[in-house]
């Protein structure tokens, strides 16, 4: 019998679709390195209007605002997931919401020109709403066309595109690059170059298969597709599936977002859900990304960009590792290992700052520690999270539950943006000892409450949670099943 394979066209339509993370990432780092640059622009632009020059405190919140209307855009933007992928399939949804993309990084490319503040927050709020539809849409289409066996290593690419995205911003915020007086609107609407790009790749993009057989009883062409996307003619296993789960679809009334948290049988994976999100951004590693300039000036490095761009690619390198490990150590695994070191990290950081200035040495500790940390970050905490969300739920509820846990990952990303500075001013270094407290809280949580995910189809994971498996399958936390589930590379 025939193995799926890794295709040109799998490959292809997975790139593709994490153009959208990288669009969150991008977004995401792009307003921290001209941030000087555009409080100057607020400046000057408003003393033209108010005909006086505007106060400091007028400033620091329209600052704050531009940054943090990205996040609302981003809650907004999460749950209002199921709207488009339930009515316009998962590919055309990819394609629709570039029109969102393309209008935000018009308004902030734009707004310099026309000595607008009111176009640069409407365009990081358009960006926003854009962002948080991307992650919902692309772990979904990225779990739905991949095998089952590579799932996993496939949804990883998810985190890579949005730690890429990162990178990008960093590197060309530098001065020598986009991040001058002249060219910072070309940074902040570079965004519409991935935008157009991803639409005039998407349609040479196959369908969501699931969707094509569950959604639109398309059964002749999911059955094409998943062929030559998986390069094997033996895919009536993985359509059956398919259409049991329609059947069964069919049986049950709509799921809401309200039904998520009645239902017994979605109850728990919705909470695992928030959890895991919870964990990704309670974990304090945005805290981190956010102030690392300051962070590596605070340990003594003279040139603090420079070392917040290897931090970057640290963070690139270790989610190209966690690629190639989620499917030998399983998600569970990754995730634990992923939060424990964090915790550890977050405590030798704390020691570090806190000792710094009597001992040369704690500086470049200090600077180990937050590295190793990042790499902790993306060996679990930072891709799992997006993906597994998918796996835990069946069709029907998917779109709803994507939903959900996007909120609440934007929700969490924008309260640590607001609540950080402040707790940093009042603890000082002690502020990292209570993201450890958090990371231990999730470590334990996992331990006792997240299942194995890694070599189960959809329907199996659903049927754990529904209480329809058998003993020996309900126990989830030692790996995949017994039956073979090879794929060739």
């Amino acid at each position: 019998m025939d193995s799926p394979s890794v295709t040109p066209s799998l490959i292809f339509a997975i790139s593709v679709a994490t153009i959208g993370s990288f669009q969150f990432g991008y977004n995401t780092g792009v307003i921290n390195a001209p941030e000087m640059i555009i409080r100057d622009f607020l400046n000057y632009t408003l003393e033209e209007k108010l005909k006086n020059p505007p106060t400091e405190g007028l400033l620091t919140a329209l600052w704050s605002l531009s940054v943090a209307i990205f996040s609302v855009g981003g809650m907004i933007g999460s749950f209002s997931v199921g709207l488009f992928v339930n009515r316009f399939g998962r590919r055309n949804s990819m394609l629709l919401v570039n029109a969102l993309a393309i209008a935000g990084g018009a308004l902030l490319g734009f707004c310099r020109l026309a000595e607008s503040v009111e176009m640069l927050v409407l365009g990081r709020l358009v960006i926003g709403v854009f962002c948080g539809l991307c992650t919902g849409f692309v772990p979904m289409y990225i779990g739905e066309v991949s095998p089952t066996a590579l799932r996993g290593a496939f949804g990883t690419l998810n985190q890579l595109g949005i730690v890429v995205g990162i990178l990008v911003a960093q590197i060309l915020g530098l001065d020598m690059l986009l991040g001058s007086d002249d060219l910072w609107p070309v940074l902040l609407g570079f965004t519409i170059i991935p935008a157009i790009l991803q639409s005039i790749a998407l349609p040479f993009c196959p369908e969501s298969p699931r969707f094509l057989v569950i959604n639109k009883m398309r059964e002749e062409q999911a059955k094409e597709i998943l062929q030559r996307l998986w390069g094997t003619l033996d895919v009536a296993e993985d359509i059956q599936e398919m259409k049991e789960e329609s059947v069964r679809m069919s049986q049950e009334k709509h799921v809401t977002v309200l039904e998520l948290f009645r239902s017994p049988s979605y109850r728990q994976p919705i909470l695992i859900a928030i959890v895991l999100q919870l964990s990704q951004q309670l974990s304090g590693i945005n805290a981190v990304f956010y102030y690392s300039t300051g962070i590596f000036k605070d340990a003594g490095v003279s040139q603090p960009i420079y070392a917040t761009i290897g931090a970057g690619v640290v963070n690139t390198i270790f989610t190209v590792v966690s690629l190639f490990l989620v499917e030998r150590a399983g998600r569970r695994t990754l995730h634990m290992i992923g939060l424990g070191g964090m915790a550890a990290c977050s405590v030798v950081m704390t020691i570090s700052l806190l000792l710094k200035d009597k001992f040369d040495a704690m500086s470049f500790i200090c600077i180990a520690a937050i590295l190793i940390y990042v790499a902790f970050f993306e060996i679990g905490p930072g891709p799992i999270p997006w993906f597994i969300v998918a796996e835990l739920f069946s069709q029907g509820p998917r779109p709803a539950a994507m939903a959900v846990a996007g909120c609440s990952n934007w929700t969490s990303n924008f309260l640590v943006g607001l609540l950080f500075p402040s707790a940093a001013a009042l603890m000082g270094s002690y502020v990292f000892i209570v993201f450890a407290v958090f990371l231990v809280i999730f470590l334990i949580f996992t331990f006792f409450k997240v299942p194995e995910t890694r070599g189960r189809t959809f329907e199996d994971i659903t049927r754990v949670f529904e209480g329809r498996a058998q003993k020996s399958s309900v126990d989830m936390s030692h790996g995949p099943p017994s039956k073979e589930d090879t794929t060739n590379v």
